[in-house]
């Protein structure tokens, strides 16, 4: 194992309170939060890094080649205008909305078994939104003149097209990441201060110091924290709310058949939870069976409790999906029956087949309280959605494009080569920006997590 195992041996195991839950020795926990900083690397951590700075390669690969020959190299054309790139906007950005509800929605609503993921949740939501926001950029075609979508000071009056939905999410994910940056910066100073206190390198000692503020861990400190804390997460609430229904909104102003919905905003929301609560399984899983003492800050109620946001999220995207089916038929509008039809039995069927398994059929495994428990099950049930919520962004994007309203516009996507590395090469950027996280800043916010422990016990 990475680290040392500082929540075994004499008067440092958790003792169990008439509650169930576990109370741990004071700074104990603290001494697991920051151990994998200063352990030995792990050879786990140097293979994961390995691959992922591969494919992150592959990516600045394939970003050079769009930029010098131009989006052609993706499937892109007439009537399917929007391919890849944009599902992959999509896409991304909803694997970040877990961090800040997390971080937001359940702080405010005092929900303590959150401190487990919300960390590293939080730092998935800025790799996300990194990753996400590259794409808009590229999917341009003139990236160096990506600008022109602010509100800036120019001569040539070059105003912004207020009515283009780039615009829209060039606002929208720019306050969406500068705010979850400040909510994730702010939890995270005091973890840093004990990572000071701690380090016995004097550089490394001073870096952590310049990143903790002068923090002392006075009552003042303490207090203008919270303050702060729950000022960010009642600005970052409805920003969860906002930016994906934005993003969402890009499709229901479009008179497409298949796209003007309007509960596209509210459909697009849940799936952006569900699908970012399933990646922060896969990582509490797996922060939990490789680092010693995780297990018992990472409980199996609390990834319990993540597998039941999954199945309700997952919930409210099978009804929007019989949402779309119902309103096709009930509206009598022949494009949309068309459209409902040949998705579900036309050429693309695998895809909306693959995306109603993934994303609602499997889940419901959810309602055993033994696949619940499970890590086996949990790894596979989230990798299985996290496939069905691209696979719903190709069904909406790539294949909403293909069957206008005229029969002679039909065309079939067939991705190219650069379709498929675009496709897999972002998680390169994700994962590695990810490992370094956990690797260099504590993945869990120590602090608060021994506060509730001393206040009430811990699980």
């Amino acid at each position: 194992m990475a680290t040392q195992d500082t929540l075994s041996g004499m008067n440092t195991a958790p003792q169990e309170t008439h509650e169930g839950h576990k109370k741990f020795p004071m700074g104990s926990i603290i001494d697991v939060v920051t151990a994998p900083i200063f352990g030995s690397t792990p050879l786990w951590w140097w293979i994961a890094i390995s691959i992922s700075s591969t494919l992150l390669l592959i990516f600045l690969v394939m970003v050079g080649v769009l930029v010098t020959t131009g989006v052609g190299i993706w499937d892109i054309n007439n009537p399917i205008v929007w391919g890849v790139g944009i599902i992959n906007l999509v896409f991304w950005i909803g694997i970040g909305h877990a961090g800040t509800f997390i971080s937001a929605f359940l702080l405010l609503m005092r929900q303590h078994w959150r401190s487990a993921f919300s960390r590293v949740a939080e730092a998935m939501t800025l790799f996300a939104l990194a990753t996400a926001g590259m794409f808009p950029i590229l999917h341009v075609g003139r990236p160096w003149l990506v600008y022109w979508l602010f509100p800036y000071p120019n001569t040539l009056g070059l105003n912004p097209q207020w009515t283009s939905p780039l615009v829209w999410d060039a606002i929208a994910i720019s306050t969406y990441g500068l705010v979850s940056f400040l909510f994730w910066y702010i939890d995270l100073i005091p973890d840093l201060a004990a990572v000071r206190d701690r380090a016995k390198n004097r550089l490394v000692k001073q870096i952590y110091a310049g990143a903790s503020l002068g923090w002392r861990g006075e009552s003042a400190h303490w207090e203008r924290l919270h303050s702060v804390s729950y000022v960010l997460a009642a600005l970052a609430a409805p920003l969860v709310i906002s930016v994906h229904s934005i993003v969402g909104l890009d499709f229901a102003i479009s008179n497409l058949p298949g796209w003007h919905h309007t509960i596209f905003p509210p459909y697009f929301v849940a799936g952006a939870v569900f699908a970012g609560f399933a990646m922060v399984i896969i990582v509490a899983v797996a922060l939990r069976s490789l680092y010693d003492g995780m297990d018992e800050l990472i409980t199996l109620d609390h990834l319990e409790k993540a597998a039941l946001f999954v199945l309700l999220t997952g919930s409210l995207v099978g009804y929007g999906y019989f949402a779309e089916i119902f309103g096709a038929w009930y509206a009598g509008h022949i494009g949309e029956v068309i459209v409902t039809v040949e998705r579900t039995f036309g050429p693309y069927w695998p895809t909306y087949a693959g995306m109603v398994l993934f994303n609602v059929v499997i889940i419901q495994l959810f309602w055993f309280k033994s696949i619940r428990r499970s890590h086996t099950m949990l790894v596979l049930i989230s990798l299985g959605v996290t496939v069905g919520m691209w696979l719903e962004r190709f069904v909406i994007i790539s294949v909403g494009l293909s069957y206008g309203h005229m029969v002679g516009m039909w065309e079939q996507f067939r991705p190219t080569a650069w379709d498929w590395v675009t496709i897999f090469s972002p998680f390169g950027l994700f994962f590695t920006l990810l490992l370094l996280f956990i690797r260099f800043f504590p993945a869990l916010p120590g602090f608060e997590v021994q506060q509730i422990n001393d206040e009430e016990g811990w699980g």
